[in-house]
């Protein structure tokens, strides 16, 4: 099992790498335009998988509605990306466009739903768990997005662009490496064992410090050497930083524990070789992103400060 994690592990991360290069050096002055193809398609198989668990237990909202809403808000949140005229807004104006975008969603579940209805019983609960996945999927990963426009107005908005995504996909991914191998040779205690029985306490200790080791080489090595300079933040910043995305990364994690559990479905799919699927990658990074962007914008870390 543990040779085809780490199998899996660097499939992911070689290309990854490579993408986060070019999207660095070669982006033609629209930072995220090589790397928003690879989440896009993610969002398209992130969306079909939730639909999937659901299909398990015989829920069915409706596909094209899930998908279009879930589109919809990703090329809202990207829009400075690929719209040839656009001008890089503040957050603030990213926030409400995603806002409109999700409403939209919900009205494209609503007229699926009407388009549909056939007898009293389903509708409700289906329209609800459509909702629920166009925000699960494209709602938390447009924050993903925007953490790699933060700072565009700046001079040095591309380099604080990669260094706010690298920092957010650091910290969740190396906590998750070191809660596995602390909970797997020295865990005890048992965290959650209802949603996840292979979860410990000491895994998750183990999962903050070597997130805050993450956070420490993002902000204090590899962010300075992008950016050319040291990345500004509050004292200890990094450290705060560490110790408010992992938690919310673990949460992410035991979150799709609980959906999976629910639906009494092992893994979201078998799309990723000793990973499972899509889900089971990005589901500490869904919840973890929307703290890491909030960490960025308060000034815990970058220039806000």
């Amino acid at each position: 099992m543990l040779k085809w994690r780490l199998i899996g592990s660097i499939a992911i991360i070689l290309p990854l790498c490579g993408l986060c290069w070019l999207d660095f050096n070669l982006n033609f002055g629209r930072p995220g335009l090589w790397l928003l193809p690879l989440v896009i398609l993610l969002a398209v198989l992130a969306a079909e998988e939730v639909l999937d668990l659901l299909r398990a237990k015989q829920l069915r909202p409706i596909g094209w509605s899930c998908h279009l809403g879930t589109l919809t808000v990703m090329l809202t949140a990207s829009l400075p990306i690929w719209w040839p005229s656009s001008q890089i807004p503040s957050q603030a104006d990213q926030s409400e466009w995603v806002l409109y975008a999700l409403a939209f969603g919900a009205i494209l579940a609503i007229v699926g739903e009407m388009r549909r209805y056939e007898k009293p019983g389903a509708s409700m609960i289906h329209l609800g768990l459509t909702i629920f996945a166009i925000f699960y999927v494209g709602g938390l990963l447009s924050f993903v997005v925007r953490l790699r426009l933060v700072e565009q107005g700046s001079p040095q908005g591309n380099a604080y662009g990669m260094v706010a995504l690298l920092s957010m996909i650091v910290v969740v991914k190396i906590s998750d490496i070191g809660a596995y191998f602390i909970g797997s040779n020295f865990g005890r205690t048992k965290l959650v064992p209802r949603l996840s029985p292979g979860k410990t306490l000491e895994g998750t200790l183990g999962g903050l410090a070597t997130a805050c080791l993450g956070s420490y080489l993002v902000f204090q090595v590899i962010g300075p050497w992008i950016a050319g300079a040291p990345i500004p933040s509050m004292p200890l910043g990094w450290l705060l930083f560490a110790l408010l995305v992992s938690p919310a990364g673990m949460i992410g994690d035991l979150a799709e524990s609980m959906f999976k559990r629910d639906m009494e479905t092992k893994d979201s799919s078998k799309w990723l070789v000793g990973l499972g699927g899509v889900l089971d990658v990005l589901d500490s990074m869904l919840l973890g992103a929307p703290v890491a962007l909030l960490c960025w914008e308060l000034g815990i870390v970058g220039p806000g400060w």
